[in-house]
């Protein structure tokens, strides 16, 4: 099969949501019609011990929450999809904004009960700077939850998008009947006793009689009239309108007793864009060219806890990627060559010998990337879109176990490559500051430090409102700051300067007074 037959088959998204939306579950499910798993890992219940395929870290196990980004590939219907799972919880958002920079397209998770959650609109934000085309699937239909309707019409005003619903619930809770597809024509009943779909009915036509025998002569009815509202009140769907991001197909179903899946996942595979162009900061790249390039957007570390190794993901952003060819680091100006790339089935890797655009290969790495690091065949290219985000939680880290020092710089040293948090050294007095978006973060790094890398920490505190990065062409005036800001000055993991603000006045006076200097929320600059 040549390049383009590859791209034209291929298409990688994300899935994300608010936690607990049971968006590790829908992958799951997802896995599951590929065929890629066999037994769904029941996330929540303790009788049964696996655990979802995509949540593999020992602290993910234990608290039921994906603080990862996994990455699982599977064939479906001759079409190769690469899905990629997020974390949920807020303190994790930095990896979920890095991951949508590698995708194609989203899937975003609501619970029918709770409906539009704030990490959703903050989510939908990201989609919606990058223009990614946006479906929505409405979770968790066997329980009491919103109104159809009312829920479209929070959906629109919060994420800000056009709906068009492309299946329709008959009921919901204890009297959920099923789905009918409004895309495909076709009823699916829902036994919930069994927790299987039972029987898909083709009635292309909702006129027909048979439907009264399955759902009574009242839910007959009701479905005939919100059909006919739903397609008198939503346009048809314009998939040039949905891929540029303006409208949101929605689709309902419950994916823990995995209904409306299936459907779900055949629209998708049919009107989702295949990979697309990608922008460097040189020009932009066409995923057709000839040449290969690539960018990382994840580091992992331990990812087999008993080979200390680190995994870079690389998307493939144009070209065909080779085993055991040279491709050039841009940033290092140095030539590599990778004997043993890999493809991910959450934990489970296998040897790849090839990749296509729109592919994620992890690539065994022993320190010699960053996030955002460019490989090409050559060219001197920069992709672009990957931030750090000025952190909003602080805490100095300090080593509980003096034996022990060397483990806990390397254990530091690798989880901040990995984009788990951020790293400041104070120039004042030298101590090691840590950066997060989130409480959970210190506790997550203060565990993997001991399980991974045998090194005990502990926290001490420190009251900081901001750090945000500086520079200016006024080299006397930067002096000058720093200077009179000794005590609030650091260095970030790149030995950029960093400025510590411990309120939001003392942030506002340093903007006020010291005009030659430019003040920096976001790491890419």
């Amino acid at each position: 099969m040549g390049l383009q037959e590859e791209i034209k088959r291929r298409r990688t998204f994300a899935i994300v949501s608010h936690p607990d939306a049971g968006k590790t579950t829908l992958t799951e499910k997802l896995l599951l019609f590929g065929g890629a798993i066999h037994v769904a890992g029941a996330v929540k219940s303790n009788k049964i011990k696996k655990t979802a395929t995509s949540d593999w870290m020992e602290i993910e196990k234990q608290r039921g929450i994906s603080v990862a980004t996994s990455v699982m590939g599977f064939e479906y219907n001759g079409r190769k999809i690469n899905i990629l799972d997020t974390p949920g919880h807020q303190d994790f958002a930095e990896d979920t904004f890095r991951t949508l920079t590698a995708v194609d397209s989203v899937i975003i998770v609501i619970d029918v009960a709770k409906g539009v959650e704030a990490q959703t609109r903050k989510l939908m934000e990201v989609c919606r700077m990058r223009k990614t085309p946006v479906i929505v699937f409405v979770n968790k239909l066997d329980r009491i939850g919103k109104d159809a309707f009312e829920l479209l019409d929070e959906i629109e005003e919060e994420l800000q998008i056009k709906v068009r619903p492309l299946s329709w619930p008959i009921n919901m809770g204890p009297s959920f009947k099923g789905v009918y597809n409004l895309y495909g024509r076709d009823l699916r009943l829902f036994a919930p006793s069994k927790q299987i779909v039972t029987e898909m009915h083709e009635i292309s036509d909702l006129s027909d009689e048979r439907l009264n025998k399955m759902l009574g002569d009242a839910d007959a009815e009701k479905l005939r009239e919100e059909a006919e509202l739903v397609e008198g009140v939503y346009p048809e769907l314009d998939l040039d309108e949905y891929r540029a991001g303006n409208v949101a197909p929605v689709f309902f179903g419950s994916a823990l007793n995995n209904f409306g899946v299936k459907e779900l996942l055949d629209c998708f595979i049919d009107i989702a864009p295949m990979p697309g162009i990608s922008k460097a900061d040189e020009r932009e790249v066409q995923p057709d060219e000839e040449k290969f390039t690539g960018f990382i957007f994840k580091i992992h570390a331990n990812m087999d806890p008993n080979h200390r190794n680190r995994i870079a993901f690389v998307k493939v952003c144009s070209g065909m990627f080779q085993r055991n060819t040279n491709y050039t680091h841009v940033r290092l100006g140095k030539n590599l060559k990778f004997s043993s790339p890999t493809a991910f089935m959450a934990q489970k890797k296998s040897i790849v010998e090839e990749a296509w655009p729109g592919d994620i290969v992890g690539l065994p790495d022993s320190g010699n990337f960053k996030i955002g690091d460019t490989l090409t065949e050559g060219e001197d290219l920069h992709y672009k879109g990957l931030p750090s985000f000025s952190p909003e939680m602080f805490k100095y880290i300090e080593n509980a176990d003096p034996m022990k020092s060397k483990q806990l710089a390397k254990g530091i040293d690798q989880l901040m490559d990995e984009g788990v948090a951020q790293l400041f050294i104070n120039q004042f007095n030298n101590r090691k500051i840590i950066g997060t978006v989130g409480q959970l973060q210190f506790e997550v790094i203060q565990y993997r430090l001991l399980h991974e890398y045998n090194a005990q920490c502990r926290y001490d505190a420190i009251n900081l409102f901001k750090a945000c990065w500086i520079r200016s062409k006024n080299k006397a005036a930067l002096e000058d700051f720093k200077k009179r800001k000794a005590q609030y000055m650091a260095k970030d993991k790149h030995g950029r300067d960093v400025f510590l603000a411990d309120s939001q006045y003392m942030l506002q006076m340093a903007q006020d007074n010291f005009k030659d200097i430019e003040f920096f929320f976001t790491s890419e600059f």
